[in-house]
């Protein structure tokens, strides 16, 4: 489980491959359930969305096609966070740098 939590005074549009997006209000969380063994999976931050109310849109950073439920990567810039689960090592990498300040914590 990932629990994704935005400390910034600001909205934060993030989103997940696997299971797409969510927008977080200061101080407000998603938990996110990531099945062991999850592979080239990616939580991204993205800054000034706007969604209607089917969830279409674009934001500025790291807009994921126009839609809210990301259904892959986000665009650069953003700040990106990949890893892999499996038994024997988890792997936490950010390729692209970051935009955002990114914690991992087992």
């Amino acid at each position: 489980t990932f629990d994704i939590i935005n400390q910034y005074s600001y909205t934060v549009w993030a989103a997940a491959s696997p299971d797409g997006g969510r927008r977080l209000d200061q101080g407000q969380s998603w938990n996110l359930n990531v099945n062991p063994g999850t592979t080239n999976a990616r939580i991204c931050g993205r800054t000034n969305c706007n969604f209607d109310a089917n969830g279409q849109g674009r934001c500025e950073t790291g807009d994921c096609n126009g839609r809210l439920e990301c259904q892959g990567y986000g665009t650069p810039p953003n700040t990106l966070a990949e890893f892999a689960l499996n038994h024997q090592t988890s792997l936490f990498t950010c390729p692209s740098g970051t935009n955002y300040r990114v914690v991992f914590c087992p």
